[in-house]
């Protein structure tokens, strides 16, 4: 094996037809993750002059440069910003992994969903990037990942020389690695030499804004625990689901208790993301706990320790007041009219994209609209982010950022933005029995959609 750019026949790069189908979900095989795309960005961004300050969007290719999780749009929630300031404090940090209200307050959490398990194996961070950075320490082996996937995932194996390969999703939804794929995927690694020992998977998706159908979750980490494989959960975006009481969401750990690890970035839909903190919940097995064990020690080292203010108002969050609970519920149905609405306008203009069912974004296809695309000179993802970001004054990341092929038109578009330029303006929307009616956030739909129209 040769890192996360190898070359080898089962290290494809993304490329070519085959990429884009296999994102589609419609071609069996995998592709390593990174590879052709990663550099060509890199490549494209080393060579574009001028300053980042002067011109924010050339930057592409390193990390740092990456997409932050869509943006909620709304202010932060009174209550929890009292107790934050009651907090305040409080001048020393959590321990590592969190104190024990915090990591009670996540059991809890995870109790009132099916989960069952003790404090003491619940950890937390400030942020899912350094927890799950720590917790693919805690594991040995190559790193597999559905394809596309949240932003964040490859930079991690990465940052630990973890070969990684990213494996098509089937066609129903994103998050997670279709079956037959994945069984393909680790043959070929194994007989490269590899050892594929952790998949990570989102049955609430970043980007794609699915929810995998409780079969295919069944199926894909039934096919990952009879290959040995452990399955990390990001559980993010499970509280923003549209329509809570007509979808059925299921968690990876509720079939497969001993080989699960779940993980939740309370930004998702509990706490700002100013507000860095990640919880993570460990099967309860003798190997779960060492691994517990050594994701606390590298958590140690890196000094990632959750502010003491912020581990108070976490912990209140994560009980679940009658506060939390109707912003949740509000917040959810309030997406669940934008998100359509913005849907809507992209399919008008001939693009494609699967219904949003989670979150606060959809990820659109424009391939559709390549000629005319071409004529305004975005022919890849990095231009099409450049151009839509420009268009729409918000971001709009490239597929490439979530491990597309950088030739696929393929972009996320948040809509928090959509519910208003100011918190007076987001909190009418939050409170509004018909949102699309208020003057501002038509005249936001109105805009999205005009940026789309001129592409038909």
């Amino acid at each position: 094996m040769q890192g996360t750019e190898g070359t080898g026949p089962a290290e494809e790069r993304a490329g070519g037809q085959d990429a884009a189908r296999g994102a589609e979900g419609v071609a069996p095989g995998r592709e390593r993750a990174g590879g052709q795309d990663a550099a060509r960005a890199t490549d494209d961004q080393a060579h574009r002059p001028g300053p980042p300050a002067a011109h924010p969007h050339e930057d592409h290719g390193p990390v740092r440069y990456g997409p932050p999780a869509p943006d909620p749009g709304l202010p932060v929630l009174p209550e929890l910003a009292a107790v934050l300031a009651a907090a305040s404090a409080r001048t020393r940090p959590e321990p590592p992994g969190g104190g024990p209200v915090l990591r009670e307050a996540a059991r809890g959490y995870w109790d009132r969903r099916g989960l069952h398990g003790a404090a003491g194996g619940i950890a937390a961070a400030p942020g899912a990037q350094p927890l799950l950075l720590a917790l693919i320490g805690a594991h040995g082996g190559d790193v597999l990942m559905p394809r596309p996937c949240p932003a964040a995932w490859m930079p991690q194996a990465r940052l630990l020389g973890r070969p990684a390969y990213h494996v098509p999703t089937p066609a129903e939804c994103g998050g997670i690695p279709d079956p037959y794929a994945l069984l393909e995927t680790v043959r070929r690694v194994r007989a490269e030499g590899g050892r594929p020992k952790l998949l990570l998977l989102s049955v609430v998706d970043d980007p794609t804004a699915t929810v995998a159908p409780p079969e295919l979750v069944r199926e894909a980490c039934e096919a990952a625990v009879d290959e040995g494989l452990h399955i990390i959960s990001d559980e993010t975006w499970r509280d923003t689901v549209h329509r809570p009481r007509d979808t059925v969401l299921l968690s990876p750990a509720e079939m497969c208790p001993d080989d699960v690890t779940v993980i939740a970035d309370l930004s998702g839909a509990l706490v700002p993301a100013a507000w860095p903190v990640a919880v993570a919940r460990f099967p309860d097995t003798p190997r779960a706990a060492v691994r517990h064990a050594r994701t606390l020690d590298i958590l140690t080292a890196l000094g990632a320790l959750v502010a003491g203010p912020v581990a108070h108002a976490a912990a209140h969050a994560l009980g679940e007041p009658d506060s939390v609970r109707d912003r949740i519920r509000r917040a959810a149905a309030l997406q669940t009219e934008v998100a359509a609405a913005a849907h809507r306008a992209v399919l008008g203009s001939g693009a494609l994209a699967r219904p949003p069912q989670a979150g606060r974004h959809l990820y659109a296809d424009l391939g559709p609209l390549r000629s005319r695309l071409a004529d305004l000179g975005v022919t890849d993802s990095m231009e099409l982010e450049e151009y839509l970001t420009d268009r729409l004054g918000a971001p709009a990341p490239g597929g490439h950022r979530f491990g597309d092929e950088l030739g696929a038109l393929r972009v996320r578009l948040g809509t928090g933005p959509l519910l208003g330029a100011t918190p007076q303006q987001q909190t009418e929307s939050l409170a509004a029995a018909k949102p699309l009616e208020l003057p501002h956030v038509a005249r936001a739909l109105d805009g999205f959609a005009a940026v789309f129209a001129e592409l038909r």
